[in-house]
């Protein structure tokens, strides 16, 4: 394991949850969160524009992408595990003891990932969990 990927003091990520450091079950580093992130906001796009025809250009149309990524954060998180971009990007998000969130804590956890702001937590926490992750209990790791 590289400096970049320890920190300076040495720290695993993931360490004080008894993950890992590497491999299944370790936690996913920023680099597979923002990929699955990506994924899944252009297929919250298609969605929106398909199925509901939201412009960008309509205030309303707008926040249709974003309702659609809370529904399926909400729907699939609790029920397979991961969303359609986790699962391309090799990650899935589970509570820390390694249970799968209920579809409460998996409605909160998406409402907080909405609003953007809490997954910048992670870039300082030191188990690179977001505010969403950690107001839900949960961690997002490889499979």
């Amino acid at each position: 394991m590289t400096e970049s990927e320890t920190g300076l003091s040495g720290y695993v990520p993931g360490a004080d949850l008894g993950r890992p450091a590497e491999g299944p079950g370790s936690v996913a580093r920023p680099g597979r969160r923002l990929l699955s992130l990506v994924i899944d906001w252009a297929v919250c796009l298609l969605i929106a524009r398909g199925l509901f025809q939201a412009s960008p250009s309509d205030p309303a149309g707008s926040l249709v992408p974003v309702l659609v990524l809370v529904v399926e954060n909400a729907l699939l998180i609790p029920t397979a595990g991961a969303t359609l971009g986790q699962r391309l990007a090799g990650v899935q998000t589970e509570r820390v003891d390694g249970g799968r969130l209920g579809l409460g804590v998996g409605l909160v956890r998406a409402v907080l990932l909405a609003l953007v702001v809490p997954p910048f937590t992670l870039i300082w926490q030191r188990d690179l969990r977001g505010a969403h992750d950690l107001a839900a209990g949960a961690v997002v790791v490889r499979n």
